[in-house]
């Protein structure tokens, strides 16, 4: 009782902190679950607003934006080693009642997110070149994507510390403030993005690179609304150090839990280019399909994203506290969650992809091939719902190991699996297809099992 007592009396004075170990399960959880989904959605609709204007400018300026936007995953993927970080970190802070470590962990991973922003945006401005010319899309669509690319590189540094700040915001359970900034920044986005593509008003035509230009300012403006909340509100979550020397210990623990998770994400893009080298074998409409599609596809996973991380938050919170009835109720009502989720997706994808394409690309040989992709990823839907749960339940536990281990390995059989198929002439480029949905299917399947066999044990370690 007298620990309860004092993470009462000390969490209410961090004035947009929300404890999530009590009060009902499923409102705890949806009303931390949908601004995060919604913040998800903004993300998914910056990208998916830059592909419907690009996407009038024809297939090869898809296809150029596209081969861009996997660096832009990469670097996303290397910005979850301090959001997975401070998420856990700072959420089992809380839960056990110590604010002032929470606080410390949150400036942490600040400071290590402006570090890895630095070192990825040196290397992807010196080799721009070399990694469109990756895809062998040809001369001039390499030229459009390495400029695009190199005008959207200064902007990585913003979107790794958005990406940091709204992981310690959902590990305070106050997701609200994320999705108004990001909501924000997207408002900016969608009002720069056709002045500067097609030179409206007094603005220049710039085309691809006007959308390049539009996201960097966007994701500047979110950081600095960030920056203001964080360090200038009165009404800040913490006391954070703007200028921090990093303690091995805190470093330490964040890297731990971040990299596993980090590692897997830049793991399955690097898979995933691969994917896309082998598929642009087909021509640029192969290549145009996948990139547009999967940002279609972001529908499904920003909302896995969404479950996933409200999930970790509450579990972080409750684990922290002891308290594992409350994470065997939420980890069930979520996992049924998502699988509505999922279910309506697969509808969707199925009947309506070649509907979905027309909004995006005036291109029929893109729409085809879109519909194509979009009716067999279709199946997996639920799956890829399951697993983003059921990692999030395990990152909440701080054991962030073993979605990384079902990740990287079901992400590579990927490769060998698409050689496979489109050597079957019949097959063609849906082979590649079908080796995305096939493992996405198997992924789900092999963390949940790892889970369910492990719940056990892992709940019988605070006993």
């Amino acid at each position: 009782m007298p620990k309860t007592n004092q993470k009462k009396k000390y969490i209410p004075n961090m004035n947009q902190a929300k404890d999530l170990t009590t009060g009902p399960i499923a409102p705890t959880l949806s009303s931390l679950a949908f601004p995060i989904i919604g913040a998800s959605f903004v993300q998914m609709t910056y990208n998916l607003t830059d592909m419907f204007w690009v996407g009038q400018l024809g297939g090869k300026a898809v296809a150029a934006v596209g081969a861009a936007a996997f660096f832009a995953w990469l670097g996303h993927s290397f910005a979850y080693t301090t959001k997975i970080g401070a998420e856990v970190t700072v959420s089992q802070s809380l839960g056990s009642g110590k604010a002032k470590r929470a606080s410390f962990y949150a400036s942490h991973a600040i400071t290590l997110a402006l570090l890895i922003a630095a070192l990825y945006v040196t290397f992807t401005l010196l080799f721009s070149q070399n990694l469109i010319g990756f895809f062998q899309l040809g001369s001039e669509i390499t030229a459009d994507g390495a400029n695009y690319l190199r005008l959207i590189t200064p902007g990585f540094v913003f979107g790794f510390l958005n990406i940091t700040f709204s992981g310690i915001y959902n590990a305070s359970g106050n997701s609200r403030i994320p999705l108004l900034i990001n909501g924000t920044g997207l408002l900016f986005n969608m009002i720069l993005d056709p002045l500067l593509i097609y030179g409206w008003s007094v603005f220049p035509e710039m085309g691809i690179s006007g959308a390049a230009i539009a996201t960097s300012i966007s994701q500047l403006s979110v950081t600095l609304l960030f920056i203001h909340k964080l360090y200038y509100s009165k009404s800040r979550l913490f006391r954070l150090s703007p200028i921090l020397s990093l303690r091995k210990s805190f470093t330490g623990r964040i890297l731990s839990l971040g990299i596993p998770v980090s590692i897997q994400s830049v793991l399955f893009c690097l898979f995933s280019m691969f994917i896309a080298q082998l598929a642009a074998q087909w021509g640029y409409a192969a290549i145009a399909a996948q990139s547009l599609g999967a940002q279609i596809e972001a529908v499904t996973w920003m909302s896995a994203n969404g479950l996933s991380t409200a999930l970790g938050a509450f579990v972080g919170q409750n684990w922290g506290a002891k308290k594992i009835d409350r994470i065997r109720k939420a980890y069930r009502i979520t996992i049924l969650a998502g699988c509505c989720i999922g279910i309506f997706a697969t509808i969707l994808f199925y009947m309506g992809g070649e509907i979905i394409f027309n909004l995006f690309v005036n291109d029929s040989a893109v729409v085809s091939e879109g519909a194509r992709y979009l009716k067999i990823l279709a199946f997996s839907q639920v799956f890829m719902m399951i697993e983003a749960v059921t990692a999030g339940a395990f990152n909440g536990h701080g054991l962030t190991r073993p979605a990384t281990v079902v990740g990287v390995t079901c992400n590579g059989l990927r490769i060998p699996l698409a050689y496979l198929l489109t050597s079957i002439p019949v097959i063609g480029v849906t082979g590649v297809w079908w080796s995305i949905s096939a493992t996405s299917i198997l992924k789900g399947i092999s963390l949940f099992l790892w889970y369910k066999n492990r719940q056990k044990k892992i709940h019988r370690l605070v006993n």
